[in-house]
Parts: C-alpha cells; structure tokens; sequence
C-alpha cells in the first residue's frame, strides 16, 4: 500500500499555490505572498441570463473567460496575472502549470459558491479589517500606495480596495466551508490502528528529533493599587463613552495596550470557538448590540468591551486594554521566589513536576506538572526541527533533567514574567512506532479521513453545479472530474 502521507505531501506542495488560492490552510497571513484574483468580480458584459439545475446564474461572453462554477468566473488572464505576482515575490513557478492554478481556483470557486448556499456568514468588517491590513503591508513594501497601484495596474485606490475585498470574501467563504466539512470528522482508535497497519513497513514515516519540555512561570505580583488605577480609568472611558457620546475607537487607538487591535481602535470579530481568553469570551457574548461592559480582567489585564454588531454566531466588537503596572519590589519578590524554586529541584528537595503544579503562575501548564503542549497534534512531545527558534535555543543544549538558567521574558502585551524550562526526555529520530508516537499517527489518521471527506464531498458537488470550463483547459488532467466526463 502507498503510504497515505504522501497524499499530504501532494497537497502540501499543490497547496504552496492552494494556501494562497484556495484557502484550504486559512486566508493569506499578513507576512505571506500576496495574489490578487479577479476571478471574484463578476465580467460587465453580459450575454444572457439563463438557468442551470435551479441554480440561478449568468453568462458571459466566452472570449477571455476560462471556466464558470456556478456564480463565479475565472478569467484566461487571472492565470497570468497569478504567475506575475507568484514571480514578483520570489516563487518559483518552474513546476507550476496553468492547469494546477485552473485547477486551484475551480475548488476555490466551488466550495466560495457553497458556502453562499449553505447560508454560512463573513462579515463586511472582518473582511475589510483584513484588507486594511493587506494595503499597509503592500505600502510598506514597495514605499507609496501609488506603486502599489501601478504595479497592480489599477486606476484608483477604491477600486482595488473593492477587488481585494471581493477576492478576501470569497477566500474566507472557501475556507468556512471547508471547515464546515471537516470539522465533523472523528477518528476511533481502531482507525488509527488500521491506517498504521495498511503503511507498509518499509514505507512508515520516520520522526526527528523530539523533546519534551516542561516550565514552570513565576509573574510579578500587581499591586492592589495598581489595578484600581486601571479599573477606575476604564470606567472612566466608559462613562465618557455612554454619557458623552465619545468614541469608543478612539480612545482604544490612544489608550488601548493591545498590540494587535489598537490600531485599529480595538476592532475585532470574535466568535465562541476562538481560541481567547475565557472571561473575555463570556464577558463580550454577555452583551447586546451597542453595550458597553463594565471593567473586568482576563489574563492579560483589564478590559472593557462594546458590542458594535451581532453577525449570525460572531461579535464584531471594540475592546480597551489596561495593564497594569508591576512594581520593583515586586518585581524582585518573583525573581527571588523562582530562584528559590530552582535551588530546591536542583537540590532534589522537590521535582520538577511537583514545583510547576504547587507554584507556576502558568494555569494551562501547571495542571499538568509544567509539560508544554504541542498546539499541533496534543501531544507533549516538540520535534526540534519545527520547535519555536525562541524556544529552540533554550532547549537545545538542555540534557535530560537538566534545568535552565532563570530566563525573563515579556508576554505579547509586554507583561514581564520569569521561568525556568527543564526536559523531561529526549526522543531520538526513529521509524514511526504505533505505541511511542500515536498522537502523530492519530493526527496524520484524521488529516487522512479529512482528505477523503473533503474528496467526497468535492465529487458530489461537481456532480450538482453548473460547471463550464473553455479553450485549452478542456484539455488538462484535472485531478477532479471539473470537465464532467
């Protein structure tokens, strides 16, 4: 049998061009290639309007256009325009055919298309939030918005703010949709066994380097005072807000310590699967259009949030953060107090574990005698070649039961906290074995059933959409069956 991870890496490498047309990853990261697609905007010279299998749709002349999936075209120059952007930022397109980019955009088009029927929602703000953050990228790269426009060769800023907006949409509906798809996939543990079994031995995986680590977190007590001061500005904000009619983005842009909302004046869309701080969670979904909360903490600091709009399962919202401030004294207290901690392991006074549970300011750790969890497959166990490069060279020279030096560090919003980090076991490259690594087989498992559901489903509903494809792409070897044969 061929080992069935090399369907991954099919779909690794189709999806080097998929992560940034079909979204099967999620939408285009900030830092990631950019690739505009005209193919969401709908030609302005229409022919006829006519019906195919109760799908409502519209036809357009044939010249220029390479395929229509049911509301959707592609045009014959989407595909050019996708190998000058690829180009201009350093891909390489040897091995890239305009049959895989076709091939890309028609599942693209098809799940987008989907998504619409089966009523699932974007929002216009999270969209236009993303495309905010895509402008400033591209300025940053190439110096004006000028260039930008020149070199997308667009007339005006709005125009392309529109296009990139439609292309965005499409893009979070494809993905949505295929989230709706697989996130109904279990796995049993007799599955993960048959999928293992069916691998031939001299086929199975083999796994790097591995380790797993532990760490205990010691934060800087926040003076009672200090958190008044924040609590009292908070409510401040609020009551200008509510009575004065003040702006609530405003004040998040000139106050907010929130680095990744503040600029934007704490805009965020949220929904109840994110993976966010619980009480921020309860605190926004508590709320009803228009309502302002009153102060309240997370693990970050202080907050306080609006409601701006209630979109199906999702909040856009507006949110505030205070931190408040640590003292010296205080400051020194949690240096002391976690090199006392490390003299005692080291004295074999008290285990690692038993340290992290007692005493680590860190919950999600803690819990579980300090072990980090890998956010990939569950496991307790980080493979050195893809660990955080931060985390990487703290660990590296770390032998087994070995404890760090006392290392201080700042969390994402600037709050400064101390940790040691030991490891509790060193796993050398090995042959896949079903009993040492069954987290890895169970993930590889499940992306394997994701992989058929997701075929399935794509089979069934080329079956059912109007589908249309012209010129020289009759003529490729789709992997799926777009020309209906």
């Amino acid at each position: 049998m061929q080992l069935k991870t090399n369907n991954l890496k099919f779909i690794i490498k189709g999806l080097a061009i998929g992560a940034l047309l079909v979204g099967f990853n999620g939408s285009v990261k900030a830092q990631e290639v950019i690739v505009t697609d005209s193919t969401a905007i709908q030609p302005k010279e229409k022919v006829e309007e006519v019906k195919a299998e109760s799908t409502e749709f519209k036809r357009y002349k044939v010249d220029g256009i390479a395929a229509v999936v049911g509301g959707y075209v592609i045009l014959d120059s989407d595909i050019d325009l996708m190998y000058k952007d690829l180009k201009s930022q350093g891909v390489s397109t040897e091995d890239i055919t305009d049959c895989q980019l076709a091939g890309s955009l028609l599942e693209n088009k098809l799940y987008a298309h989907h998504a619409i029927q089966d009523s699932i929602i974007v929002s216009d703000a999270e969209v236009r939030n993303y495309v905010d953050q895509q402008i400033t990228q591209m300025v940053g790269q190439v110096g004006s918005m000028q260039k930008v426009l020149s070199f997308y060769k667009r007339d005006s800023e709005d125009e392309f703010r529109n296009e990139l907006f439609e292309l965005n949409k499409q893009q979070e509906l494809s993905k949505r949709m295929q989230q709706s798809i697989i996130e109904k996939v279990v796995i049993t543990p007799d599955e993960v066994r048959a999928y293992f079994e069916g691998i031939a031995e001299e086929e199975r995986p083999f796994f790097g380097d591995e380790v797993e680590i532990a760490q205990i977190v010691i934060n800087p007590e926040v003076p009672q005072r200090e958190k008044q001061k924040v609590i009292d500005r908070l409510k401040q904000f609020r009551e200008d807000i509510i009575d004065n009619g003040a702006s609530f983005g405003t004040k998040a842009v000139l106050y907010s310590q929130d680095p990744g909302s503040s600029s934007d004046g704490g805009k965020m869309v949220i929904n109840r699967k994110d993976g966010l701080d619980k009480d921020f969670k309860d605190t926004a979904f508590s709320l009803q259009e228009g309502e302002v909360s009153e102060p309240f903490a997370s693990q970050f600091g202080y907050h306080i949030i609006k409601v701006e709009k209630v979109i199906g399962q999702n909040l856009e919202i507006r949110h505030i953060l205070l931190i408040p401030d640590v003292t010296n004294a205080t400051v020194e207290s949690a240096k002391k107090e976690i090199d006392s901690l490390r003299s005692k392991i080291l004295s074999k006074e008290i285990t690692f574990g038993e340290a992290a549970k007692r005493f680590s300011d860190e919950e999600q750790t803690a819990a579980n005698k300090g072990k980090l969890i890998n956010p990939t497959n569950g496991d307790t166990r980080f493979e050195l070649t893809k660990i955080d490069p931060e985390l990487y060279d703290q660990v590296v020279n770390l032998k087994e039961g070995d404890v760090s030096l006392v290392l201080k560090e700042q969390d994402r919003t600037g709050k400064l906290f101390f940790k040691i980090i030991t490891v509790n076991k060193r796993y050398k490259e090995h042959k896949a074995d079903f009993a040492q690594d069954y987290m890895k087989i169970k993930e590889l498992a499940l992306r394997d059933k994701q992989l058929t559901a997701i075929a399935k489903w794509q089979e069934d509903k080329i079956a059912d959409t109007y589908i249309k494809i012209n010129g020289k792409f009759r003529n490729c070897s789709f992997e799926s069956d777009w020309l209906k044969k």
